[in-house]
């Protein structure tokens, strides 16, 4: 059985990595052949909306999958018409649009920061007067890593943020004081079985995530997180591995954002869960059995940023893995990343303090 991948990127790559022990292929769209994707697979040269590429996609592979969200929602539903497309179209086009999102959160009762639809620069002054400052101004689509919205602060942050955001339509989003943010990550089959890994910590700079640490250990919050990410899944009918974002406000979880798909938040899996995310990924798909997603210890991962670290000095980290995606460095580029797993949070922590100085950064307080 061949999958097609739409984005042969590191989550190509390493859904490729986790699909050939179950005796799979995997073919590839992607603008470049030097995508990390590339290594273990053919690769079509295209962009993600090229009819043709996405032709030979769709005639080579029994199921299509992707990557990445930026994947225009008009040319893949042409081809979801001819092969299997999970997860569905819908999910899809619901995480592009931020206003979508939130809206969905809201009919679902999961709790999400107050927002408001921004589409011209007066509705933006009408916004700014209900929500205040602090407040967070974003585009609808294409916003990831910090890209895509500016933070309004005071009335002279207003006409340069809608300057700076191109004045597309947008959302306004109420700033939440929050104490950490954490995610979850859950997979579910096209018949209806769900499995969801711990909720994990994450810490960002400057709106890139930098490394995440699990499992985040609250019971509440985590039947919390588990009842609105299965009632989100229900409610897309979803197949596959979809990840929310949360902040964390006391005993409170507060819905950021969505990724139908697997998600970077969740790397700590390949070594830190019986099942990795990858690997459920493709199970889903083909509607194959769950694996377990119960955690073998206390993991971390740790993002490699602009520049790699030397292979000896991660390894020589009892308990830690390294995984080069094969891209040229670039100042902030995701070139990679190292996980731990420990027996213990302690013992993993002290790794986890290692591998950031080793990647020029340090445990946040």
């Amino acid at each position: 059985m061949k999958i097609g991948i739409i984005g042969a990127g590191q989550l190509g790559r390493m859904l490729a990595l986790a699909g050939y022990p179950l005796g799979l292929r995997f073919v590839f769209v992607d603008k470049t052949s030097e995508a990390p994707g590339g290594q273990v697979g053919q690769i079509i040269e295209g962009e993600f909306d090229d009819p043709a590429a996405l032709d030979r996609l769709a005639e080579l592979a029994d199921v299509v999958t992707f990557d990445v969200e930026n994947v225009p929602e008009a040319a893949v539903r042409d081809i979801a018409e001819r092969v299997r497309f999970l997860p569905p179209v819908d999910a899809l086009a619901t995480a592009q649009d931020r206003l979508a999102e939130k809206r969905t959160f809201s009919a679902l009762h999961i709790p999400t920061p107050r927002f408001l639809p921004v589409a011209t620069r007066e509705a933006l002054e009408l916004a700014v007067a209900q929500l205040g400052f602090p407040s967070v101004l974003k585009t609808r689509r294409l916003g990831y890593d910090g890209r895509g919205q500016k933070f309004l602060n005071r009335p002279e942050d207003v006409d340069d943020a809608w300057e700076a955001l191109g004045r597309v339509p947008m959302i306004l989003e109420a700033f939440v004081e929050f104490d950490t943010e954490v995610s979850i990550i859950g997979v579910r089959r096209p018949s209806g079985d769900v499995r969801c890994y711990s909720l994990a910590e994450n810490i960002h700079e400057d709106g890139i995530l930098s490394y995440t640490r699990a499992p985040y250990i609250d019971e509440s919050l985590q039947q919390g997180a588990e009842r609105y990410i299965r009632r989100l899944m229900e409610h897309l009918d979803y197949a596959g591995v979809l990840t929310i974002e949360f902040f964390v406000t006391g005993d409170q979880l507060m819905a950021n954002e969505i990724a139908p798909r697997v998600h970077n938040s969740g790397h700590w899996t390949i070594e830190g869960a019986v099942t990795s995310q990858f690997e459920n990924h493709i199970r889903a798909i083909l509607d194959l059995p769950l694996g377990e997603t119960r955690c073998n210890g206390h993991s971390a991962m740790v993002n490699l940023l602009g520049e790699m670290p030397e292979l000896v000095e991660v390894l020589s980290i009892a308990g830690a893995h390294m995984h080069d995606y094969g891209k040229e460095p670039r100042r902030k580029r995701k070139l990679g990343h190292c996980t731990l797993v420990a027996a213990g949070a302690g013992e993993r922590d002290l790794g986890l303090s290692r591998l950031l100085r080793l990647a020029g950064r340090s445990v946040r307080e």
